[in-house]
């Protein structure tokens, strides 16, 4: 039995306490604020603990924080604001060196894109460079857009890591280096892996030895195998993008034959191992759910590089009974285990709820006890969030629509102005636990639907395949269906209902007022699709053009058929539209061409242009400026009255 430290009581005693509280209404600013700790990583002895902490007061933006987990002592490290560059990852190469993963807002001629890049931070002198020598730069065709694809790191080696990198090629394709990140010769780096044609991601086995090829030839892909004692490369499996025979691979097991796989096991995504020595090449079935896909990375043990689970599930005993205490330790919770020591012996686990954003633990096994080191969201009091309640209803033609309902606190559930809130993707999916999206929604006492329309992922092949080139159709009318199911409930007041979305979820919410106009009394779409055809068109600056081609449709005329800028004249409602001026995944285009085209109508329709903003409302002041003005939006147009946003105001 674990035995959690008095801090962390403190933290689950909010919950209880939550049950008789009453609704209050919190600042914006709690929502729309960025995490306070995200990216937290343990070094490989366990002494440090690594994270990305936001920064504010003077300087607001984000920095790197190192945790001595042994002296209590902090430091700091490569300070942004958030629009130069964003930090998005934190990875140990060794116990000394942090990589740093970051992305920069890049043009390549006239295509506006993003360029990750991969620093190394020393956290004993407080040094910090790029890990790309200036000499391989020097030797590249172009600066490639992806910088940061690390894909091995070197036990045996501490100081190398093996970076896999595009630019030797007029193509690009990558090739793979073996890098020095410090001492005597920091910098040298070596080709381990010329560039082949149509290769675009590279695999190694725990042997270190690159393995695994995957080629792309337009939607077509090729999984290949190059072993230490053959010549060339061997076809393993072949398939089309999107299709039901894909085997997508994950790792090698501690024995250098063993491949992991991802493939479908009756219509879902299972984990299965494959001896390579086997002409057959037999899939073996390791871990499925006969109710969803299974997703997530393989989980190792450090020290041997055996495979031990998927995700947060494991099968080997030993870390399957410490996630069963943790689970014991801290009930109902999902407990997620981020990261291991080598050996073990010390773990970081993030706990959280619908109503709790998140609490980050260090654990130790041999003292066995657990110690609160950061929490996610400090602003969000768990005694103020609401419950996000699993729900299904039945599609026009009978399919069944998963999703999830978010009430306001102390609400009865019954004729309340609610938000429809499709997701974007289209090929993702709602999940369990919190959401700061519909918990700011709710607090400003609106219901709030979020459902899984067909060609959402998780649910099987089957279901994600109905999706396929299915924009503006059955997808669509999933999300009215929701929207007609809540009012057949009663917990929506048909003269209050507004449809909010992002991405593809916004391009849903334009094409809900167009396609159901009486049924919805205005719109919100940050960073939405609007020209169907234009986005297809943009991908085809992308390796993965084909690939949009055959998920959206190839018919260019009917693409802008399903086109909200098409049919901008239909709508009748207001319509508020937010977008990034650097998105690099659905141009900011989309959303002017829009406001014109209402604004021109003579149609109610605001644009909130985000400076400097991308896809995914990277910088905390485009957040909050987006969420102030859908909270703005929202109240003019639903009219929540006072006791649905809370007594306790």
């Amino acid at each position: 039995m674990y035995k959690v430290a008095q801090r962390a009581l403190i933290v689950l005693s909010l919950f209880i306490t939550s049950l008789t509280s009453h609704a209050t209404v919190l600042p914006v600013e709690a929502f729309a604020s960025k995490p306070d700790v995200s990216s937290v990583d343990l070094s490989p002895s366990g002494k440090y603990v690594a994270s990305i902490v936001k920064v504010e007061g003077k300087y607001t933006g984000s920095i790197v924080n190192v945790f001595n987990v042994d002296t209590g002592e902090e430091s700091h490290h490569l300070f942004t604001d958030n629009s130069k560059f964003v930090l998005i990852d934190l990875n140990w190469a060794n116990d000394e060196t942090l990589l740093v993963s970051a992305k920069f807002p890049k043009r390549y001629g006239t295509v506006q894109a993003t360029e990750t890049r991969l620093l190394q931070l020393n956290v004993v002198t407080g040094k910090s460079n790029n890990v790309i020598p200036r000499a391989l730069y020097e030797k590249l065709r172009y600066i490639p857009q992806l910088q940061s694809q690390v894909i091995d790191y070197l036990p045996d080696e501490k100081d190398y890591i093996l970076l896999q990198l595009a630019g030797m090629r007029a193509s690009a394709e990558p090739s793979v280096y073996r890098i020095k990140l410090r001492g005597r010769g920091v910098g040298k780096f070596k080709v381990a892996q010329g560039a082949k044609e149509g290769v675009y991601q590279w695999l190694t086995d725990q042997q270190h030895n690159i393995r695994i090829a995957i080629r792309q030839d337009g939607s077509n892909y090729e999984i290949l195998e190059q072993h230490p004692n053959r010549d060339g490369l061997r076809v393993l499996w072949s398939y089309q993008a999107l299709s039901a025979n894909s085997v997508w691979p994950l790792g090698f097991d501690e024995d250098s034959n063993v491949l992991y796989v991802r493939a479908y096991h009756e219509d879902k995504k299972a984990i299965f191992k494959v001896d390579l020595n086997d002409p057959l090449l037999k899939k073996e079935l390791v871990f499925s759910n006969p109710d969803q896909d299974v997703g997530g990375q393989l989980r190792r043990d450090l020290e041997s590089g055996r495979v031990v689970g998927i995700g947060n599930i494991y099968w080997d005993q030993s870390f399957a009974t410490l996630k069963q205490s943790l689970d014991n330790a801290l009930p109902s919770f999902r407990n997620y285990i981020i990261d291991f020591n080598s050996g073990a012996s010390r773990y970081v686990v993030l706990s959280s709820s619908d109503v709790e954003p998140g609490v980050y633990y260090l654990g130790d096994r041999k003292a066995k006890t657990m110690e609160v080191i950061a929490a996610r969201y400090n602003q969000l009091d768990p005694m103020v969030l609401v419950k996000r309640e699993k729900i299904s209803y039945q599609a026009r033609d009978g399919l069944t629509i998963v999703g999830y309902l978010t009430l306001p606190q102390g609400s009865k559930g019954e004729n309340l102005p609610t938000i429809i809130f499709p997701h974007g993707g289209p090929i993702s999916r709602e999940t369990a636990g919190f959401d700061y999206w519909s918990q700011f929604l709710a607090n400003r006492g609106y219901a709030v639907l979020q459902m899984d329309f067909r060609g959402s992922s998780g649910y099987g092949f089957d279901f994600m395949s109905k999706g396929i080139a299915g924009w503006g159709q059955a997808m669509q009318d999933d999300v009215e269906d929701g929207a007609l199911w809540l009012i057949e409930q009663g917990v929506t007041d048909p003269k209050r209902i507004c449809i909010l979305g992002a991405s593809y979820g916004g391009y849903a919410s334009l094409m809900g007022t167009i396609k159901s106009p009486e049924l919805y009394q205005c719109a919100v779409s940050f960073a939405g699709v609007m020209d169907v055809k234009a986005l297809v068109q943009h991908r085809q600056h992308f390796t993965n053009y084909e690939v949009a081609l055959k998920q959206i449709g190839n018919d260019f005329e009917q693409l802008w058929d399903i086109s909200p800028l098409k049919y901008a004249s239909a709508i009748d409602v207001p319509v508020l539209l937010i977008h990034g001026k650097r998105d690099v995944s659905v141009p900011y285009q989309h959303s002017a061409d829009m406001f014109n085209e209402l604004e021109d109508e003579g149609k109610s329709v605001e644009l909130i242009t985000l400076d400097g903003g991308d896809h995914y409302l990277s910088n905390a002041e485009n957040r909050l400026k987006a969420f102030t003005a859908i909270e703005r939006f929202l109240a003019s147009h639903l009219s929540a009255s006072a006791s649905e946003q809370g007594a306790g105001k």
